[in-house]
């Protein structure tokens, strides 16, 4: 027999011509011809043509040719069509049985699939060792555990529990199920594991949220020889949360050690140190990504923005930006917010909004987002007008919209405002108020001078106040000199929190603003006393893709010497323009000696000098770790006017804007 003519990508056109030739001439020919061009699984369109010729051919009772029909439908997303077919086959034998109920499975149709296996049993046909691996996927998938057990009972009786593909299929629908006692059962029976028993049960304890059991079976596969491959990376992913440097260390590992990197691998390895606080180890990764030429989807990209965002990378966030728009990634409700968010965290308020008037469909995080992005930079009157704007267009906002609009009014001084919307949150909205949302309205209360309704309040509340709470009014009581409350919001604070050194701090800041030096010596032998220390402060900036990093006093970086250089000429310039240092300010540091000194050198004035020798673009974007101090806030107002560059800041709390002399936040912060 003369083989079969090759069939370009046009076959379709081909095979009228060949078929025409040779079906009376040569009937197998066209037989294996017709096989041929449905193993190439093409489009629907070229498909149906395809099954209209085995009708006229008359190979409709050709089994092959049925079961061939059956795979192109479902490859096509057709299982409805590839059931025809089966319904059409006289003569169904197990293998007919089992390409129907897979056309099912892989198009998520898990109750189609298994009636047609509980036909199959009814019909008197036997299941093999294909079949059930098959059925167990629907079971998983549907969530239907009952049947499950039935499987698995019927499994044993035909003896297949020892099959390694059945074994596996038992495994995940156990897992899948939240039976990870009886997955575990399963998986110490089979004799000879291969890596997909194992992943599978990874994914068991990680689709159950349990992250570090999924890594001890990690630990146990490769302690029997098993080596971690991408679907190892890729079961981890639904589990992925806070979890101990040593686990993070131990998931780089497999993570390096892969043999081939899969796109899943890289996004879980992202998500790893994106949940565990590593966002410039997130941001290299990425890079490595970028580098490799890696195709990035997403998942990827909604990864990594959060950490453009804690690190304000804004030219990195804008990059990715940019690749989301060269692939087309977008509409993506995910990646939309991570954009939004990314930009209102390095201070682009236009940025995120043009992100969130192109969206074609928008959730309660979205707008939640830009919400969030108004208040922290001060705009509340804008929040405020936003938040109305969501309740117009039918969205019910949640308690995290809640806890956003809360703080938007706190920080912009908006106290009617803020009354009105904790108490729709309760009257209209029916939300039972969270630890959060008490803590914003103390923080609301508090910034507004009303220390002492603040502290009724707290008295008054539902539940009992967490650290929060208490640290949003001992902060009130600093600010506003409130000393007798302020005790009593320490001496909570320390029973709750006795390790926390920002509480030891704002405490001793009260004391000295009363002039007790005696109390403020006292705090700090406590500290000394229980070897609590101060966070360091630690400031952020970045230049070229780099993210540079400063600390109070740093004479690491490459360019400490202009940098101090530069900052004394800038000092000598502040004083003529009245500064005086604010000596109370470097009571955050708890230190004895040199205050003015100490205060001179803190990591958000060495962040704006080393961008102010490297950069003439404005703005100038830093961000700080801890509160920035008040002499910091007065320094970088008058660098502000001395340069002419408009800084831009990003504390714990909230964005400041400094502009000639001004900043954004008006002083009330």
């Amino acid at each position: 027999m003369k083989p079969l003519p090759p069939l370009s990508r046009h076959f379709p056109h081909q095979l009228e011509a060949l078929l025409s030739s040779i079906t009376k001439t040569n009937p197998v020919l066209a037989e294996q011809l017709l096989g041929k061009a449905l193993d190439q699984y093409p489009d629907i369109k070229t498909l149906k043509n395809l099954h209209s010729k085995v009708y006229y051919l008359n190979f409709r009772e050709n089994t092959s040719l049925g079961i061939k029909l059956m795979r192109a439908y479902a490859a096509c997303g057709e299982p409805g069509l590839a059931r025809k077919v089966f319904d059409e086959i006289p003569e169904r034998n197990v293998v007919v049985c089992n390409v129907m109920i897979r056309s099912y499975v892989n198009n998520h149709s898990y109750n189609d699939a298994l009636r047609v296996f509980k036909d199959v049993v009814s019909c008197g046909l036997s299941p093999d060792n294909y079949t059930y691996p098959c059925v167990l996927k629907a079971c998983a998938c549907s969530g239907d555990l009952r049947f499950g057990l039935q499987l698995h009972g019927a499994v044993l009786k035909v003896r297949l529990d020892s099959n390694l593909f059945v074994g596996n299929g038992l495994i995940a629908m156990y897992g899948k199920c939240g039976c990870l006692l009886e997955a575990r059962h399963v998986l110490d029976d089979i004799l000879s594991r291969d890596v997909v028993s194992w992943n599978s049960m990874v994914a068991g304890y990680a689709q159950n949220m349990r992250f570090d059991d999924a890594l001890g079976i990690c630990r146990e596969m490769v302690a029997c020889g098993q080596k971690p491959d991408a679907g190892t990376m890729a079961s981890l992913m639904p589990a992925v949360t806070n979890t101990s440097l040593d686990n993070v260390f131990y998931v780089r590992g497999i993570f390096l050690n892969l043999e081939k990197k899969s796109l899943v691998s890289w996004n879980v390895m992202i998500a790893v140190y994106m949940k565990n606080s590593m966002p410039s180890k997130a941001v290299d990764l990425y890079l490595q990504m970028e580098k490799g030429g890696v195709d990035r989807d997403a998942i990827t990209c909604a990864s990594v923005l959060p950490a453009c965002g804690d690190l304000s990378a804004l030219s990195l966030g804008r990059r990715i930006h940019e690749y989301v728009e060269w692939k087309k990634l977008c509409p993506n409700l995910l990646l939309e917010n991570a954009l939004i968010d990314m930009y209102a965290r390095c201070g682009c308020l236009e940025d995120a909004r043009s992100v969130f008037d192109r969206m074609k469909f928008r959730d309660v995080a979205s707008w939640t987002s830009l919400i969030s992005a108004y208040g922290t930079t001060g705009q509340g009157c804008n929040a405020v007008a936003l938040f109305t704007e969501m309740q117009k267009s039918g969205l019910c906002p949640d308690s995290i919209a809640f806890v956003a609009i809360l703080a938007a009014c706190s920080h912009s001084g908006l106290l009617d405002e803020g009354k009105i919307y904790f108490k729709q949150m309760t009257d209209e909205y029916k939300l039972t108020p969270r630890i959060e949302h008490f803590a914003c309205f103390v923080d609301l209360l508090g910034r507004a001078g009303q220390v002492d309704e603040a502290y009724n309040f707290i008295k008054q509340m539902p539940i009992e106040p967490n650290e929060r709470v208490w640290g949003a009014l001992l902060s009130s009581c600093r600010v506003y000199s409130n000393m007798d409350i302020g005790l009593l919001a320490a001496d909570n604070l320390l029973q709750l929190a006795p390790e926390q050194s920002g509480y030891y701090v704002l405490l001793s800041n009260i004391y000295a603003k009363a002039g007790r030096w005696k109390e403020v010596t006292s705090v700090r032998s406590i500290m000394k006393s229980r070897r609590i220390r101060k966070v360091p402060g630690i400031s952020n900036v970045e230049l070229n893709n780099q993210v540079h990093t400063f600390l109070a006093g740093d004479t690491l970086h490459p360019q400490s010497k202009e940098i101090y250089e530069e900052l004394g000429v800038l000092v000598g310039k502040m004083k003529e323009l009245g500064y005086v240092p604010e000596i109370d300010s470097a009571l955050h540091d708890v230190e004895e000696e040199d205050k003015e000194g100490h205060l001179a050198v803190h990591s958000e004035k060495l962040a704006i000098v080393f961008a102010l020798l490297n950069t003439h673009e404005s703005p100038i974007r830093i961000t700080k770790n801890l509160r920035v101090c008040g002499d910091c806030h007065i320094a970088a107002k008058l660098i502000s006017k001395i340069v002419q560059r408009e800084i831009v800041v990003r504390d714990t709390n909230r964005f400041h804007y400094f502009k000639d002399g001004i900043c954004s936040c008006g002083d009330y912060w």
